[in-house]
């Protein structure tokens, strides 16, 4: 998501400067004049891959996140003033940034900010969809409720997350290490022999020829091919923080069979439990579907939901446009649609996340068991080819012998 920096006319006549986090500048607007502000300007932030790298960026970590929820939803409970619950939080001491933030926040509600308001001067560390629900729970008068929403919806997130990296991280390691195995021979094992051959000077076969020349070739011009690869490596970054390139890249990446399916339910399980967060927290579906737009984290999909959006703004029902837009499957779609009827449509997200992310749990069983082996396969292809064809001059000359 980017930066932009906002200059704003409040409803008092106040003209207000802040910066927030979009997908894209036309959906900041129209969320900023929903809410009221009179928008004079919006400027993306310079040196965004500065802010997205976490070098200027005061970014809070999940875990902090939920721990200071949680301990902030008991002290509330418990009837305890914001002031004095953050005065409890800070005290136990802590580093970060997120204390640092803190002891800002608290100074602004002492000079009469409201929660959220303090919270919103500080959103590279706090998510638009945390505001927000921050703002519906005030408004509401249930703030304990509305931050038990999100302590539950940041732990079924960080849980779904972690369940999948820990399922590409073997064949990751498995990946990597037969890229340094086939490198170590071609660089430094099949020279040795290249020289072995060199002294006896014997003709030697075609493969082995080709495969010495290949690796001269490669030690040669190994640094050139690096440095090569990481120039190529930056601009197609910068090529793809661009919107033409991430909407190309994005729609690539769904069109690749098995792994396309399988990131656009991981995206679709993350919006469908976000949209239910933003819902249980009492924001109009229309205001919770443009929050919940950056949770897809993929342009295509985005651009298909921003269609959604605009159906929905005209007057159609929520599985209609989505059904017009093909973002889901025919089940889910079906599943939102007595949601929708029978007024449980939070539930009914949440049901349909949990079958999304049960699917792409039993997928990512298949795609791991299968990819693991394929891996060994492969590299023991590699490296016996290799092997082989080294001792091709050996046999030669046994068979001379002989």
């Amino acid at each position: 998501m980017a930066i932009y920096t906002c200059k704003l006319g409040s409803v008092d006549g106040k003209i207000i400067v802040k910066e927030l986090e979009a997908t894209n500048r036309e959906y900041l607007r129209q969320s900023l004049e929903d809410q009221g502000f009179f928008v004079f300007e919006l400027k993306k932030k310079s040196f965004q891959f500065l802010w997205d790298k976490g070098i200027a960026r005061k970014k809070v970590d999940n875990r902090e996140l939920l721990s200071f929820n949680q301990e902030l939803l008991v002290l509330i409970k418990s009837g305890m003033p914001i002031i004095q619950a953050l005065d409890v939080v800070l005290e136990r001491g802590g580093k970060g940034k997120l204390q640092e933030i803190l002891h800002e926040v608290r100074e602004d509600i002492k000079g009469g900010a409201s929660l959220s308001d303090a919270f919103e001067k500080h959103p590279r560390a706090f998510s638009h969809l945390y505001i927000a629900s921050i703002r519906a729970g005030e408004r509401t008068g249930d703030l304990p409720l509305t931050i038990r929403r999100y302590v539950a919806f940041l732990k079924r997130m960080e849980g779904f997350r972690k369940k999948v990296v820990s399922a590409l991280i073997y064949p990751s390691i498995l990946l990597t290490l037969a890229t340094v195995v086939v490198t170590v021979l071609l660089v430094y094992v099949v020279p040795i022999f290249s020289q072995i051959f060199a002294d006896v000077g014997s003709q030697l076969p075609l493969p082995t020829r080709l495969l010495i020349a290949f690796t001269v070739v490669l030690k040669t011009y190994l640094p050139l091919i690096v440095a090569a690869a990481v120039i190529a490596g930056y601009f197609a970054r910068r090529w793809m923080r661009t919107t033409a390139g991430r909407y190309t890249v994005d729609r690539v990446l769904l069109r690749i069979p098995f792994l396309g399916p399988l990131m656009a339910q991981y995206a679709v399980a993350g919006f469908t439990r976000t949209l239910g967060t933003i819902l249980g927290s009492g924001i109009p579906i229309v205001e919770s579907l443009k929050m919940a737009v950056g949770t897809l984290n993929n342009k295509v999909l985005e651009r298909k939901l921003l269609q959604a959006v605009v159906r929905v703004e005209e007057g159609t029902t929520l599985v209609t446009a989505l059904e017009g837009v093909k973002l889901m499957p025919p089940l889910a779609l079906r599943m939102l649609g007595v949601g929708e009827t029978t007024g449980a449509l939070e539930e009914m997200l949440a049901d349909i996340s949990e079958y999304f992310e049960e699917e792409i749990d039993r997928q990512l069983h298949v795609l791991t068991t299968a990819i693991e082996p394929a891996i060994l396969i492969v590299t023991g292809l590699i490296i016996g080819v290799i092997i082989i064809t080294l001792y091709l001059p050996v046999f030669k000359i046994g068979a001379a012998v002989g």
